[in-house]
């Protein structure tokens, strides 16, 4: 962890995230991993991952539920599988009841699975039972939204959850060390403002980049038996 100016941007850009995480994670090569890379921007940092480990990749959709009269403000987050995680101490704060929230939440689930069939089109859903499963993303702010991430893959029982992440606040960084069996993270501080900040080049990466990436990733290896 490091004490540094939030002017400070250490990185040139997602890729080079992503092969400096690769190289931390090479521990993991030997268990035949499955990469995740959190969309949109988790991806092409992802994407460097499973290209340095020759896993597999997909994506994994989260979405943020905000206020109605505020969308900017975050009362949660939905993700693949129906998963839902709602600050009710937040939603009773800006004056809603959680049967009031239904409604937005069901259209942000709904977004997720439009996502999903875009980003993947004919591609099945990796299989993650049993395997070492990487999430991965450019960085996180509160966590909230990783923890939705967290909770989706959960459900679908990894036999070892890892979390590479470029940059998070210290106090993220706690949070989340408590969720995951692993979590990598290239940079940790407490002058934090935004991800961004940390990066020379942090361009919104459009939908196209992603469904590029994940179709030039390297694909399943098949399991080889002695």
């Amino acid at each position: 962890m490091y004490d540094q100016p939030p002017s400070a941007r250490i990185f040139e850009d997602r890729r080079e995230v992503g092969r400096r995480l690769g190289e931390k994670l090479l521990k993991y090569r030997s268990e035949r991993p499955v990469v995740l890379g959190v969309a949109r921007g988790g991806v092409p940092v992802a994407f460097e991952v499973a290209k340095r480990l020759k896993a597999p990749l997909d994506v994994l959709i989260v979405r943020k539920v905000g206020a109605p009269r505020n969308p900017e403000y975050g009362l949660g987050a939905v993700a693949e599988g129906g998963i839902q995680i709602l600050d009710e101490e937040r939603i009773r704060e800006v004056g809603y009841s959680l049967s009031e929230l239904k409604p937005y939440v069901n259209t942000e689930l709904k977004e997720v699975e439009n996502r999903l069939r875009a980003f993947r089109g004919s591609r099945p859903r990796l299989e993650l039972t049993g395997r070492t499963v990487i999430v991965v993303d450019d960085g996180v702010a509160t966590g909230g939204t990783m923890l939705a991430a967290i909770q989706a893959v959960r459900t679908q029982h990894p036999r070892w959850l890892v979390l590479a992440l470029g940059v998070a606040p210290e106090e993220t960084y706690h949070r989340l060390k408590a969720e995951v069996d692993d979590l990598v993270v290239l940079f940790t501080t407490a002058f934090f403002y935004s991800v961004g900040q940390f990066y020379h080049h942090f361009e919104p990466v459009e939908d196209e980049e992603v469904t590029r990436l994940l179709g030039g990733a390297p694909p399943e290896a098949p399991v080889v038996h002695a």
